[in-house]
């Protein structure tokens, strides 16, 4: 048993708690201190919405499963049980459809001590079953985010949303957890609703895992709306943890990408200011 194991109590008893969580206890050091500030940034970041953290885990150039979606595993055991802990951590973990479609995953924590989340799952176009774990295995509870409204299996809630250009606007899918009073929210995949997520400006920490392996070719880990230059580029504040043979960039972005790209063109305009002008 690690430290952080040891640990884990402090942050759960912290989850619940109305009160700011404490000091990291005095037994962590080095990644294990890192990984529960991670965990505590996560459990305080105040917000007039629900705070919102994207986790990825990807290969070293960039691809989060084959071409045929087979992504069982692209990161390591570290990772999974890290996976875990933020879903014990979070009130609700939002997956896309083509996720569910792909790897039925049951989203409930299971590697570490913990309740589960209450499951999201964003369906725009309506088309999947309800055979799928997570509407068939409850509790815990699911929401089910469709275009249309259809009888659903026992302890799933159907929510309707509107659809524009075949998926939902990440804003209205925050309201409706807002509005069942669901404040941390785990974004777990795929590449695309996270993408979404990050376009619109509303991941505050973006969790990167990267393995040490190359698939060569697949679905990528992010597709975002293309730059003109490097001065566009989002550029993050990121503290680095080594999982295992994995590393994670722990990412902090205040839910705005226009700031980190706004900071980063400010950059050269100084310089060039600086140069430039006499005084």
């Amino acid at each position: 048993m690690t430290a952080l194991d040891r640990a884990w109590p402090a942050l759960l008893a912290a989850r619940d708690a109305a009160a700011e969580p404490t000091a990291a206890p005095a037994n962590l050091r080095g990644a294990g201190r890192r990984l529960w500030a991670s965990y505590v940034e996560f459990l305080t970041r105040g917000s007039s919405r629900p705070v919102v953290l994207a986790h990825l885990g990807a290969s070293l150039d960039g691809r989060i499963a084959t071409e045929s979606g087979h992504s069982t595993w692209v990161t390591g055991q570290a990772d999974l049980v890290h996976m875990h802990r933020l879903r014990a951590l979070a009130d609700a973990v939002v997956v896309g459809g083509g996720t569910a479609a792909a790897d039925d995953p049951q989203l409930t924590v299971r590697h570490v001590a913990g309740r589960s989340p209450v499951r999201v799952v964003l369906d725009p176009r309506g088309t999947l079953p309800d055979r799928l774990r997570v509407f068939r295995d409850t509790p815990p509870a699911t929401l089910w985010l469709r275009s249309s409204q259809r009888t659903a299996p026992i302890g799933v809630e159907v929510v309707q949303l509107r659809v524009e250009h075949g998926q939902f606007d990440p804003r209205d899918v925050l309201a409706a957890l807002s509005a069942r009073g669901l404040r941390r929210v785990m974004i777990e995949g795929g590449g695309r609703t996270v993408s979404a997520f990050l376009a619109a400006g509303l991941v505050d920490l973006l969790h990167y895992c990267v393995a040490p392996v190359v698939i060569g070719s697949g679905r990528p880990a992010l597709v975002l709306p293309e730059i003109a230059t490097m001065n566009e580029a989002i550029r993050l504040r990121a503290t680095i943890i080594p999982l295992g043979q994995d590393r994670l960039f722990v990412c902090h972005l205040g839910g705005d990408p226009q700031v980190s790209r706004e900071a980063a063109r400010e950059g050269p305009r100084a310089r060039r200011a600086s140069t430039s002008d006499p005084r």
